[in-house]
């Protein structure tokens, strides 16, 4: 039985991605998935449309950096973490409005 109330897929390719471009742990989207405080957005751009819906929202980690955490929500349950990586001001903005 997991201790947490996410379980998460990450891939390879997306790891390497969040650790070397976005400087993003996996450790890090736990915390900002326990840390959440508000909803969750979809992201409903044409071209970025998924089955199931990709979903974001930003949250801050326990040290305190704000993450953009974006993920599909598989049928099993688990989060498919798709990328992770600090906000600009107008995603900030947006969720702060719609979330």
């Amino acid at each position: 039985m997991d201790i947490l109330p996410y379980s998460f897929k990450v891939s390879k390719r997306i790891a390497e991605k969040l650790n070397k471009k976005h400087k993003v742990t996996i450790s890090e989207v736990w915390e900002c998935f326990l840390n959440r405080t508000q909803g969750l957005l979809g992201d409903t751009r044409l071209d970025h449309r998924t089955e199931p819906p990709t979903l974001w929202f930003i949250a801050e980690t326990d040290d305190e950096r704000l993450l953009k955490i974006v993920f599909i929500e598989l049928t099993d349950g688990t989060y498919e973490i798709k990328t992770a990586y600090e906000p600009n001001n107008n995603e900030v903005t947006i969720y702060e409005r719609y979330a």
